[in-house]
Protein backbone atom coordinates (compact mmCIF):
# COMPACT_ATOMS: atom_id res chain seq x y z
CA UNK A 1 0.00 0.00 0.00
CA UNK A 2 1.88 3.16 -1.30
CA UNK A 3 2.34 6.55 0.61
CA UNK A 4 2.96 8.04 -2.40
CA UNK A 5 -0.42 9.87 -3.30
CA UNK A 6 -1.77 9.03 -6.71
CA UNK A 7 -3.62 11.05 -8.73
CA UNK A 8 -6.29 9.64 -11.23
CA UNK A 9 -7.80 12.18 -13.63
CA UNK A 10 -11.46 11.56 -13.75
CA UNK A 11 -12.33 14.06 -16.20
CA UNK A 12 -10.46 17.40 -17.68
CA UNK A 13 -13.10 18.99 -19.87
CA UNK A 14 -15.57 22.31 -18.66
CA UNK A 15 -19.25 22.12 -17.76
CA UNK A 16 -20.63 20.73 -21.41
CA UNK A 17 -17.42 18.25 -21.69
CA UNK A 18 -16.05 17.05 -25.01
CA UNK A 19 -17.35 16.30 -27.28
CA UNK A 20 -20.30 19.25 -27.13
CA UNK A 21 -23.44 17.79 -27.72
CA UNK A 22 -24.74 18.25 -31.53
CA UNK A 23 -20.96 20.40 -32.04
CA UNK A 24 -19.01 20.56 -35.67
CA UNK A 25 -15.93 22.26 -34.01
CA UNK A 26 -12.91 19.90 -35.94
CA UNK A 27 -12.20 19.14 -31.82
CA UNK A 28 -15.15 17.61 -30.87
CA UNK A 29 -14.86 15.76 -34.38
CA UNK A 30 -11.59 14.35 -33.34
CA UNK A 31 -10.25 10.48 -32.78
CA UNK A 32 -8.02 11.49 -30.31
CA UNK A 33 -8.76 9.76 -26.77
CA UNK A 34 -7.02 12.55 -25.42
CA UNK A 35 -9.54 15.50 -26.93
CA UNK A 36 -12.43 13.91 -25.14
CA UNK A 37 -13.11 15.14 -21.77
CA UNK A 38 -15.73 14.16 -19.32
CA UNK A 39 -16.68 16.96 -16.87
CA UNK A 40 -13.30 17.76 -14.46
CA UNK A 41 -12.68 16.03 -11.01
CA UNK A 42 -9.71 13.84 -9.49
CA UNK A 43 -9.49 10.73 -7.49
CA UNK A 44 -6.64 10.92 -4.75
CA UNK A 45 -5.27 7.90 -2.99
CA UNK A 46 -2.77 7.20 -0.78
CA UNK A 47 -2.18 4.48 1.86
CA UNK A 48 -5.12 2.54 0.87
CA UNK A 49 -7.76 5.74 1.06
CA UNK A 50 -9.82 6.90 -2.07
CA UNK A 51 -11.23 10.62 -1.98
CA UNK A 52 -12.90 12.24 -5.03
CA UNK A 53 -12.65 16.09 -5.85
CA UNK A 54 -16.22 16.94 -7.22
CA UNK A 55 -18.76 14.13 -7.88
CA UNK A 56 -20.08 15.71 -11.31
CA UNK A 57 -22.86 14.22 -13.97
CA UNK A 58 -20.24 11.82 -15.14
CA UNK A 59 -19.13 10.08 -12.18
CA UNK A 60 -20.56 6.50 -12.63
CA UNK A 61 -18.61 5.98 -15.82
CA UNK A 62 -15.87 7.54 -13.83
CA UNK A 63 -16.15 5.10 -11.45
CA UNK A 64 -16.30 1.70 -13.65
CA UNK A 65 -13.55 2.89 -16.05
CA UNK A 66 -11.55 3.13 -13.60
CA UNK A 67 -12.84 0.27 -11.45
CA UNK A 68 -12.92 2.31 -8.06
CA UNK A 69 -14.58 -0.36 -5.67
CA UNK A 70 -14.11 1.72 -2.53
CA UNK A 71 -14.50 5.72 -1.62
CA UNK A 72 -14.08 7.49 1.37
CA UNK A 73 -15.26 10.71 0.58
CA UNK A 74 -16.12 13.75 -1.40
CA UNK A 75 -14.33 17.12 -1.25
CA UNK A 76 -16.88 19.83 -3.12
CA UNK A 77 -15.06 22.34 -5.15
CA UNK A 78 -18.33 24.39 -5.12
CA UNK A 79 -22.03 24.23 -5.71
CA UNK A 80 -22.33 24.00 -9.88
CA UNK A 81 -24.04 21.30 -11.43
CA UNK A 82 -21.04 20.11 -13.50
CA UNK A 83 -19.21 19.64 -9.72
CA UNK A 84 -21.75 17.98 -7.76
CA UNK A 85 -24.73 16.45 -10.40
CA UNK A 86 -23.42 13.12 -10.18
CA UNK A 87 -24.25 12.72 -6.04
CA UNK A 88 -27.00 10.03 -6.79
CA UNK A 89 -24.41 7.79 -7.93
CA UNK A 90 -23.06 7.49 -4.97
CA UNK A 91 -25.14 4.93 -4.04
CA UNK A 92 -23.61 1.75 -4.51
CA UNK A 93 -20.97 3.28 -2.39
CA UNK A 94 -23.34 4.25 0.36
CA UNK A 95 -25.06 0.52 0.07
CA UNK A 96 -21.32 -1.08 0.75
CA UNK A 97 -20.01 1.20 3.36
CA UNK A 98 -22.37 3.35 5.02
CA UNK A 99 -23.14 7.18 4.87
CA UNK A 100 -20.35 9.17 2.83
CA UNK A 101 -18.33 11.76 4.11
CA UNK A 102 -18.73 14.81 1.89
CA UNK A 103 -16.91 17.59 2.28
CA UNK A 104 -17.73 21.42 1.55
CA UNK A 105 -18.67 25.15 2.31
CA UNK A 106 -22.06 25.35 4.59
CA UNK A 107 -23.22 27.57 1.36
CA UNK A 108 -22.50 24.14 -0.91
CA UNK A 109 -23.83 22.27 1.80
CA UNK A 110 -26.63 24.63 1.68
CA UNK A 111 -27.28 24.15 -2.06
CA UNK A 112 -27.37 20.15 -1.93
CA UNK A 113 -29.55 20.40 0.35
CA UNK A 114 -31.97 22.32 -1.91
CA UNK A 115 -31.52 20.67 -5.01
CA UNK A 116 -31.06 16.78 -3.80
CA UNK A 117 -33.36 17.15 -0.78
CA UNK A 118 -34.63 13.86 -0.77
CA UNK A 119 -31.54 12.73 0.50
CA UNK A 120 -31.94 15.14 3.10
CA UNK A 121 -35.52 13.66 4.28
CA UNK A 122 -35.36 12.45 8.10
CA UNK A 123 -38.75 11.55 8.59
CA UNK A 124 -40.26 9.45 5.19
CA UNK A 125 -37.27 8.98 4.06
CA UNK A 126 -37.15 6.84 0.26
CA UNK A 127 -35.08 3.35 1.69
CA UNK A 128 -33.07 3.40 -1.51
CA UNK A 129 -31.82 7.40 -1.27
CA UNK A 130 -27.91 8.13 -0.88
CA UNK A 131 -26.95 9.18 2.42
CA UNK A 132 -24.48 11.53 3.51
CA UNK A 133 -22.42 12.67 6.57
CA UNK A 134 -21.64 16.66 6.45
CA UNK A 135 -18.37 18.36 7.12
CA UNK A 136 -17.56 22.05 6.77
CA UNK A 137 -14.96 23.33 5.23
CA UNK A 138 -14.07 26.67 6.17
CA UNK A 139 -11.49 28.55 5.00
CA UNK A 140 -7.73 29.16 6.93
CA UNK A 141 -8.50 25.65 9.00
CA UNK A 142 -7.20 23.07 7.35
CA UNK A 143 -8.41 19.49 8.39
CA UNK A 144 -7.64 15.27 7.97
CA UNK A 145 -8.38 13.17 5.72
CA UNK A 146 -6.69 9.78 6.23
CA UNK A 147 -3.94 10.79 8.28
CA UNK A 148 -2.70 13.80 5.70
CA UNK A 149 -3.72 17.30 6.40
CA UNK A 150 -5.73 19.21 4.08
CA UNK A 151 -5.43 22.90 3.68
CA UNK A 152 -8.48 24.69 1.94
CA UNK A 153 -7.20 27.09 -0.61
CA UNK A 154 -9.91 30.27 -1.17
CA UNK A 155 -10.39 31.06 -5.08
CA UNK A 156 -12.67 33.65 -6.87
CA UNK A 157 -14.77 32.23 -9.68
CA UNK A 158 -16.41 35.56 -10.83
CA UNK A 159 -17.71 36.70 -7.34
CA UNK A 160 -18.36 32.92 -5.65
CA UNK A 161 -15.70 31.90 -3.75
CA UNK A 162 -14.39 27.83 -4.70
CA UNK A 163 -12.54 25.66 -2.43
CA UNK A 164 -8.80 24.65 -3.64
CA UNK A 165 -6.95 22.17 -2.13
CA UNK A 166 -3.75 20.85 -1.13
CA UNK A 167 -2.96 17.83 0.18
CA UNK A 168 1.12 16.87 0.68
CA UNK A 169 3.00 18.30 -1.53
CA UNK A 170 -0.50 18.18 -4.48
CA UNK A 171 -2.16 21.39 -4.70
CA UNK A 172 -5.81 21.32 -7.53
CA UNK A 173 -6.99 24.13 -8.35
CA UNK A 174 -10.42 24.58 -10.56
CA UNK A 175 -12.51 27.43 -11.91
CA UNK A 176 -10.25 30.20 -10.73
CA UNK A 177 -10.46 33.02 -12.09
CA UNK A 178 -8.78 35.38 -9.36
CA UNK A 179 -6.68 34.04 -6.26
CA UNK A 180 -5.32 36.68 -3.76
CA UNK A 181 -1.57 36.81 -2.75
CA UNK A 182 -2.69 35.52 1.20
CA UNK A 183 -3.73 32.60 -0.97
CA UNK A 184 -0.89 32.01 -3.13
CA UNK A 185 1.10 31.37 0.10
CA UNK A 186 -0.72 28.10 0.46
CA UNK A 187 0.41 27.39 -3.08
CA UNK A 188 4.21 27.66 -2.50
CA UNK A 189 6.22 24.75 -2.39
CA UNK A 190 3.94 22.30 -4.07
CA UNK A 191 5.84 20.03 -6.25
CA UNK A 192 2.59 19.67 -8.03
CA UNK A 193 -0.15 21.93 -9.59
CA UNK A 194 -3.02 21.22 -11.16
CA UNK A 195 -5.35 23.93 -12.50
CA UNK A 196 -7.55 25.61 -15.20
CA UNK A 197 -6.92 26.61 -18.41
CA UNK A 198 -10.25 27.07 -20.44
CA UNK A 199 -9.12 28.44 -23.64
CA UNK A 200 -6.87 30.89 -24.74
CA UNK A 201 -9.16 34.13 -25.29
CA UNK A 202 -10.52 35.53 -22.22
CA UNK A 203 -13.51 34.35 -19.67
CA UNK A 204 -15.41 35.91 -17.18
CA UNK A 205 -14.59 33.17 -14.63
CA UNK A 206 -12.07 31.03 -15.56
CA UNK A 207 -8.35 31.02 -16.39
CA UNK A 208 -7.43 31.43 -19.60
CA UNK A 209 -4.32 29.51 -20.68
CA UNK A 210 -1.91 32.72 -20.28
CA UNK A 211 -3.40 33.73 -17.13
CA UNK A 212 -3.23 30.14 -15.51
CA UNK A 213 0.67 30.33 -17.26
CA UNK A 214 0.76 33.34 -15.38
CA UNK A 215 -0.12 31.56 -11.90
CA UNK A 216 2.66 28.87 -12.33
CA UNK A 217 5.45 31.74 -13.21
CA UNK A 218 4.39 33.14 -9.57
CA UNK A 219 4.29 29.36 -7.45
CA UNK A 220 7.40 27.63 -9.74
CA UNK A 221 6.01 23.78 -8.80
CA UNK A 222 8.42 21.04 -10.38
CA UNK A 223 5.11 19.77 -12.79
CA UNK A 224 1.75 21.39 -13.72
CA UNK A 225 -1.14 19.85 -15.20
CA UNK A 226 -4.06 21.98 -16.42
CA UNK A 227 -7.43 21.05 -16.51
CA UNK A 228 -10.92 22.05 -17.00
CA UNK A 229 -10.10 22.29 -20.55
CA UNK A 230 -12.79 23.86 -23.05
CA UNK A 231 -12.88 22.32 -27.02
CA UNK A 232 -11.80 26.17 -27.65
CA UNK A 233 -8.34 25.32 -26.58
CA UNK A 234 -7.73 23.00 -29.26
CA UNK A 235 -6.38 19.75 -30.17
CA UNK A 236 -4.13 18.28 -26.90
CA UNK A 237 -1.39 16.79 -29.01
CA UNK A 238 -0.86 20.17 -30.94
CA UNK A 239 -1.23 22.47 -27.67
CA UNK A 240 0.82 20.57 -25.64
CA UNK A 241 3.80 21.29 -28.10
CA UNK A 242 3.44 24.75 -27.20
CA UNK A 243 3.65 24.67 -23.68
CA UNK A 244 6.50 25.65 -21.52
CA UNK A 245 8.82 22.81 -19.81
CA UNK A 246 6.97 21.48 -17.27
CA UNK A 247 3.88 22.09 -17.75
CA UNK A 248 1.06 19.45 -19.06
CA UNK A 249 -2.10 19.42 -20.46
CA UNK A 250 -3.92 16.42 -18.30
CA UNK A 251 -6.98 14.20 -20.38
CA UNK A 252 -8.62 11.84 -19.00
CA UNK A 253 -7.59 8.78 -17.10
CA UNK A 254 -4.50 10.21 -16.73
CA UNK A 255 -2.22 8.74 -13.61
CA UNK A 256 0.38 10.58 -11.73
CA UNK A 257 2.21 9.92 -8.87
CA UNK A 258 3.30 12.97 -6.27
Amino acid sequence: MSKNLVVTFLGTGTSQGIPVIGSSHPVCLSDNPKDKRLRVSVLLSWAGYNYVIDCGPDFRTQMLVNQVTHLDGILFTHEHADHTAGIDDIRPFVFRQGDMPVYAHQRVLTALKRRFDYIFEVENRYPGAPAIAMHLIENNKSFTLGESQVIPIEVDHNGLDVFGFRIKDFTYLTDVKTIKNKELDKIRGSKVLVVNALREEPHISHFNLEEALALVDKVKPERTYLTHISHLLGFHDEVEKKLPENVFLAYDNLVITV
